[in-house]
């Protein structure tokens, strides 16, 4: 089943998600180094990981299947998690896929080298509402995406036949 894991330690949009998710019946895994609040719904779940380097990046990677989606704005486990067969999307809509994660671990490391020298110094700018907007249209469209290629290859294996 379809599933969507949130790095959710960070994470702007959880409730957009939540939106999302039980508009289409799907499952969320919030995924956080301390505890939180979250709805009381069977459908989310909340898994306190470790306050380890990555601990979080790893469960997810560790429990995330091909064609899950996972919302992070992380561009190193947006990558780990393509590799996996995951769909990406980030906090302001970005999805992230094959054809674009290389130019964004690059930027990203070009970043922290620019941070790292003092060059640059805070983080991103606070999401929109805008940027709100666009994240919900993209979710939904990877949704959808994701819906249409189960359904095709369902069908495929059934001869063709609905």
């Amino acid at each position: 089943m379809l599933s969507i894991y949130i790095d959710a330690d960070a994470c702007p949009v959880k409730k957009e998600v939540y939106r999302v998710a039980r508009r289409y019946r799907l499952d969320v895994t919030l995924v956080a180094n301390s505890w939180m609040r979250t709805p009381d719904e069977p459908w989310i779940t909340l898994e306190v990981v470790a306050h380890g380097f990555d601990a979080a990046d790893d469960w997810i990677v560790e429990h995330v299947q091909p064609l899950d989606i996972v919302i992070t704005a992380d561009v190193p486990l947006a990558s780990r998690c393509i590799k996996a067969g995951a769909r990406v999307v980030g906090p302001t809509g970005k999805p992230f896929t094959e054809d674009n994660i290389g130019r964004a671990l690059a930027t990203r490391n070009l970043l922290e080298e620019l941070r790292g020298a003092g060059e640059i110094t805070g983080g991103p700018p606070p999401l929109k509402k805008r940027d709100r907007s666009r994240f919900l249209q993209k979710l939904d469209e990877v949704i959808q995406s994701i819906l249409r290629e189960v359904s095709t290859n369902s069908s495929e294996e059934k001869g063709g036949l609905p």
